[in-house]
């Protein structure tokens, strides 16, 4: 996986004009477009026209630009996967995906185009491993609202019910090098069980959280961003690690503790992901 950021990913209906104007403004990773939970039945045909001019004439600069289309098992879905192969957009995501069958189909629609997929179902959580090693698959985005729904389970601060699936989600990216990005956080309003949900998610190895207000970005932009702490110790680390192998030995001491090349190899990731997100932020 490139170290492109995605501490941010902010839905966007892709039927509202004014929101698709205001997304070119926004300190976001990334915008999935969304033609799906978004968009009203009356208005997803529509919608797919309006998106689609918007990321002709619209500047989303380094943004990534995902767009969500409807089910392939609804009456849209199929048209919305054709519509997205016309539109300037990077990537596309599949909703509710139980098995990489899914993404063969999408694929004989969306050729390249590389595809991430929602990890919303129960079966999806099952198949993960399978899912991510599908040859066009770059990404999962969790869908926790709709899981919660089939899980029946009841809503934690702690988010207890979802460890099992969230982790197993984790394993399937990480062993196969693709994004994986934590579901939303529903209380926008609430900044404290933001800030305490994305600490979390950070820990646990996300590469960032889908956003579903402007007003969550700061926070999580600030949580999945290396700190100055990070940064500072792994150029130390670094450091004393080639003064090490310089001398001849293979460890070194930092703060007290031992470094080794695995934790170089970190150091080197923290660094890498700091200047990704400096690249982002001088447009």
């Amino acid at each position: 996986m490139n170290n492109r950021p995605y501490r941010s990913v902010l839905y966007i209906p892709g039927s509202r004009e004014r929101a698709l104007e205001k997304a070119t403004t926004l300190a976001v990773d990334a915008i999935i477009f969304d033609l799906e939970d978004a968009v009203a039945p009356d208005q997803k045909v529509n919608a797919r026209t309006t998106l689609r001019t918007a990321l002709a004439e619209k500047d989303y600069g380094r943004r990534l630009r995902i767009v969500r289309i409807n089910g392939l098992d609804t009456k849209w879905g199929a048209d919305d996967a054709k519509a997205v192969c016309e539109m300037a957009c990077d990537a596309i995501l599949l909703p509710k995906v139980d098995s990489a069958a899914q993404l063969d189909e999408l694929a004989s629609i969306t050729g390249d185009l590389p595809v991430w997929a929602m990890m919303e179902t129960p079966r999806g959580m099952l198949n993960a491993l399978e899912i991510a090693a599908h040859p066009k698959m770059v990404g999962f985005v969790m869908g926790t609202n709709d899981l919660a729904k089939d899980l029946q389970m009841r809503f934690r601060p702690d988010r207890m019910p979802l460890l099992t699936s969230l982790q197993l989600c984790l394993l399937a990216a990480k062993s196969e090098g693709i994004a994986i990005v934590d579901g939303v956080f529903n209380a926008f309003k609430d900044e404290e069980g933001l800030r305490a949900e994305c600490a979390q998610g950070r820990d646990m190895g996300f590469d960032g959280k889908t956003l579903i207000h402007p007003a969550q970005l700061a926070i999580a932009n600030e949580a999945f961003a290396p700190s100055r702490d990070e940064i500072d110790l792994a150029k130390r680390q670094i450091e004393a690690f080639e003064q090490a192998e310089t001398a001849g030995q293979g460890v070194a001491v930092v703060d007290g503790k031992i470094v080794e090349n695995l934790h170089v190899v970190t150091a080197r990731q923290i660094l890498s992901t700091s200047k990704a997100i400096e690249a982002l932020s001088v447009e």
